[in-house]
């Protein structure tokens, strides 16, 4: 019998080419559906590469049906908050309405599993700063609702047919892979920790501090980072819990503690042995002060622990991987 294969959406970006990395050496049938906007056909090291995109109906059900596909991890998204708040029918379209048609034809083809990339950005802003997944979802940008909008028809299409579902909603997402085969390419990135790795390597002149003010303890923004690697980790468990046959649920993803924009400007200083040109501006909309995740729920399910739970690492590996892309 003809092993059942893996459908990875945007898996030529940051995070899905990691996933569809692992998921391959583990010995699954990947096949990557991305339209390589924001992601590199080359991060495709194994696997059958589609280039096209999700909001194409045809093209999806084309791909469900000849690949065999039983499992669908979903990855394809815009993920910029600032630009979600100015453009944000650019997020309704691609994140909310694209999925809705992947939905749609994985009803059809009688898919069994889903696995969704979410964000905390669902959240918006926790009374405490502390996000568990009973806390109530508000977000406070278009990006964050995007995605929640997604989550809610993933909650009904299972409801309603056989499909079984894990949500993962990501904290902040970090770091590169530790052999330096992939990492994070994206062009005009606004994650700190890249955007930090290209000032300290002279790829931009210096980095901006959204905010000093904030009611944290240095006055900056502070958010949970977790390294990619443990983070691809986390989806291969939650394939292995839904073909356990276990019922739909939602896991929050981090590491369960903050780490503040001066923190880890210090941790790139310290990796990198010099001090990095900084500049102070005011609050970006759509951040929250503090955004921290309680995980206990994943490591209990999905026996999940984090191996690389450790900022120095997360920016070491980013670094060496901004190294490879100078060159």
């Amino acid at each position: 019998m003809t092993q059942k294969a893996i459908l990875v959406t945007g898996g030529a970006g940051y995070i899905g080419s990691h996933v569809a990395l692992m998921l391959a050496e583990a010995g699954e049938r990947v096949v990557v559906l991305d339209n390589l906007s924001t992601g590199f056909r080359e991060a495709v090291l194994q696997g059958t590469f589609v280039e096209g995109d999700t909001g194409d109906r045809a093209l999806v059900s084309r791909v469900l049906a000849e690949h065999d596909i039983d499992t669908v991890m979903h990855f394809a998204a815009h993920t910029i908050v600032p630009e979600s708040v100015s453009d944000p029918l650019k997020y309704y379209r691609n994140n909310t309405c694209a999925t809705r048609n992947l939905l749609e034809c994985c009803r059809d083809a009688g898919v069994r599993h889903f696995v969704f990339s979410s964000t905390a950005a669902v959240y918006g802003i926790p009374d405490d700063g502390l996000a568990r997944e009973d806390s109530p979802t508000a977000p406070i940008n278009p990006y964050g609702t995007s995605k929640l909008m997604s989550e809610w028809m993933l909650r009904d299409l299972s409801a309603a047919t056989d499909l079984r579902h894990v949500i993962l909603r990501y904290f902040n997402v970090a770091g590169s892979d530790p052999g330096g085969r992939i990492g994070q390419s994206t062009r005009e990135a606004t994650l700190l920790i890249k955007v930090a790795c290209e000032v300290a390597l002279g790829k931009r002149p210096e980095l901006t501090v959204f905010g000093t003010d904030y009611p944290t303890p240095d006055g900056t923004g502070v958010r949970d980072y977790i390294h990619v690697t443990d983070l691809a980790d986390a989806h291969v468990r939650a394939l292995a819990y839904l073909r356990d046959g276990k019922s739909s649920t939602t896991f929050n993803v981090g590491y369960g503690k903050g780490f503040s924009v001066r923190e880890v400007v210090d941790a790139v200083e310290r990796v990198l042995g010099t001090p990095l040109p900084v500049r102070e501006a005011g609050r970006r909309p759509g951040d929250p002060p503090r955004l921290i995740a309680v995980s206990d729920a994943i490591r209990g399910a999905l026996d999940w622990g984090p191996e690389l739970d450790d900022l120095d690492v997360i920016v070491r590996t980013s670094l060496d991987w901004e190294r490879r892309l100078g060159h």
